[in-house]
């Protein structure tokens, strides 16, 4: 099985593209949501690739990010989709709305996309629910977690930019760790460091 494609993008349309790969050229199937992330063509491409078998046929549907894989993998395995809705579907929402709207059973968010029903959407909740869960946990623990690299970058950076002024790092410290704790604003570098100096000027 194929499972990640890394080569030449030769050919883009709306629904599908071809890959040069060591001189083979592999037609695959994108969601709208990947064919906007694709580069220029005859420049180097990676889809993550779910390969479909059939008695008839062998396709593959190509995915910009790990996640729409997955996703696309448990929705071909609720009643009534197949592929190609599949793929539609995805074209009409991202993974992560639709992690979002089938964790939270958000039936009117899932019947405004092209080709869900009412109910389809209660089938695709009742299916599907439960298996997302454990996805929506592990992006929720990854935003939590970029956000606090994200803090700390922001910390250091005000305290050099204390420091340079002139201020002792171990004050500047103690006030930016005081406005990150009791800001209820942004964590920005100019919130910090407006915020930081008032407590240092005082």
């Amino acid at each position: 099985m194929i499972a990640r494609i890394v080569g030449t993008l030769i050919y883009k349309s709306f629904d599908h593209v071809i890959i040069d790969a060591y001189g083979i050229g592999y037609r695959v199937f994108v969601p709208l949501t990947t064919f906007y992330e694709l580069p220029e063509v005859g420049q180097s491409v990676t889809l993550n690739i779910h390969t479909h078998v059939k008695q008839d046929a062998i396709s593959l549907f190509g995915f910009y990010s790990s996640s729409e894989k997955e996703i696309f993998k448990l929705m071909i395995a609720v009643t009534g989709i197949g592929p190609r809705l599949a793929m539609n579907i995805l074209s009409g929402i991202s993974a992560d709305e639709l992690i979002r709207a089938v964790s939270q059973g958000n039936l009117s968010r899932l019947v405004s996309i092209p080709g869900v029903g009412k109910k389809m959407g209660e089938r695709m909740i009742l299916e599907l629910k439960d298996k997302v869960m454990p996805i929506s946990s592990e992006e929720m623990v990854s935003t939590i977690t970029e956000s606090m690299k994200q803090q700390e970058q922001v910390k250091e950076d005000a305290l050099s930019a204390l420091v340079n002024l002139g201020y002792k790092k171990g004050l500047a410290k103690e006030a930016l760790e005081k406005v990150v704790n009791e800001t209820t604003e942004s964590i920005t570098i100019d919130v910090v460091l407006k915020e930081s100096l008032k407590i240092l000027a005082g």
